[in-house]
């Protein structure tokens, strides 16, 4: 059951994963940066192709992980703000649009309005 909401932490890491990486060594990739995976937090990954997204999150019981893969196109080419190791906080508005692969950084048009 897909347990994830708007309460929860999100955050994403700023460099590009492995995505044949296991439940085991994403958290390693964790805490590595002095993070626990355990407390809760959903942590994103996403693949050098931009094509493939894993989240990895802690409920009762054991890890859950996330898997999204896009049919057409890719995430946005901004998806890695820095390159370098590390995690960055994020929105739960801007995880909704990007598994639904919308960039939240896009530009919005402003409504057409008569004169």
């Amino acid at each position: 059951m897909f347990n994830l909401n708007e309460d929860n932490r999100i955050v994403m890491a700023q460099h590009p994963t492995d995505m044949r990486k296991g439940v085991n060594t994403l958290c390693g990739e964790v805490r590595r940066v002095g993070l626990e995976p355990t407390n809760g937090d959903v942590y994103i990954f996403v693949g050098k192709s931009r094509k493939v997204m894993k989240l990895l999150h802690w409920e009762y019981g054991g890890y859950v992980v996330y898997y999204k893969r896009l049919e057409q196109g890719r995430f946005h080419p901004r998806i890695f703000l820095r390159h370098g190791i590390g995690f960055r906080s994020m929105k739960w508005s801007e995880l909704v649009l990007l598994m639904e692969g919308i960039s939240p950084l896009a530009a919005r048009r402003r409504r057409y309005q008569p004169a």
